[in-house]
């Protein structure tokens, strides 16, 4: 994956070597599951340990919280993971009716997508013969037609998720975070250790995921980590916090 990060002068002139720009182009843009990945982590983090505060705060037994922990981590995972696979799926298909559409359109009547083409580039600036020769050019090749309608006037991305792949990674990280608050617990139940304050272990394991994930995410996106992570940790924390007072306020429900 190309860095976002500023890079040095000469750091760029080499990546922009014509033989370089033309393999890059010939690669086409890659996909990047970032997005599907923090999501299912925070998720994960926040939903498990909103069962564990929850439950912890009504006062039920440790068994109670790893059998509704772990229901939670398996049946909200797959949920989060399938809504992703259909929504990622449904753009894909989206765009691909879009692409279809346009196509018939430009079969059936030619001049009415020349002229959207050229109120397009007109709004860019584009004018005179200039823009009758950019018409031109763009309108001479189909494929190349329908590209510049669904990015200039649907706004869409040529390039499309693998929604399987959008799917499995909200599922790994949603089940591999979202395990994370459990841990102390399961300690506890195998025999592994003997964890005196559960609840408190679980808060501060979580509050280290939350911040982790906030701090990967950071990297990506250029943003400073300690700040993506405290931000990461706030909106976690918080969700946690509402989940344990519903549990105290509901504990005599559960007795």
């Amino acid at each position: 994956m190309a860095s976002t990060r500023p890079e040095s002068r000469e750091a760029y002139r080499h990546q922009h070597d014509p033989e370089k720009i033309a393999a890059r182009l010939e690669q086409g843009p890659e996909s990047l599951y970032l997005k599907d990945f923090v999501y299912g982590a925070i998720d994960g983090a926040v939903t498990t340990f909103a069962v564990v505060a929850g439950v912890a705060g009504a006062g039920l037994s440790a068994g109670g919280i790893i059998i509704l922990g772990f229901a939670n981590l398996i049946a909200d995972g797959f949920s989060m993971a399938i809504s992703n696979f259909l929504g990622t799926r449904a753009e894909n298909q989206y765009r691909d009716q879009a692409r279809r559409r346009e196509l018939d359109e430009i079969h059936k009547w030619p001049q009415g997508e020349r002229e959207e083409v050229k109120q397009i580039y007109a709004r860019k600036g584009f004018d005179g013969e200039l823009l009758e020769q950019v018409v031109e050019v763009l309108t001479q090749d189909k494929q190349r037609w329908v590209d510049v309608m669904l990015q200039e006037e649907h706004g869409m991305t040529l390039a499309g998720h693998d929604a399987r792949r959008a799917g499995l990674a909200t599922f790994v990280a949603f089940v591999l975070v979202g395990l994370i608050p459990l841990l102390p617990y399961v300690a506890n139940w195998m025999g592994w250790l003997t964890v005196a304050r559960p609840l408190l272990w679980s808060s501060a394991l979580t509050s280290v995921a939350f911040f982790s994930v906030g701090a990967m995410k950071g990297r990506f996106v250029n943003q400073s980590r300690l700040v993506s992570g405290i931000e990461t940790l706030a909106i976690g924390g918080a969700a946690a916090m509402l989940a344990y007072g519903v549990g105290i306020l509901l504990e005599g429900v559960a007795v």
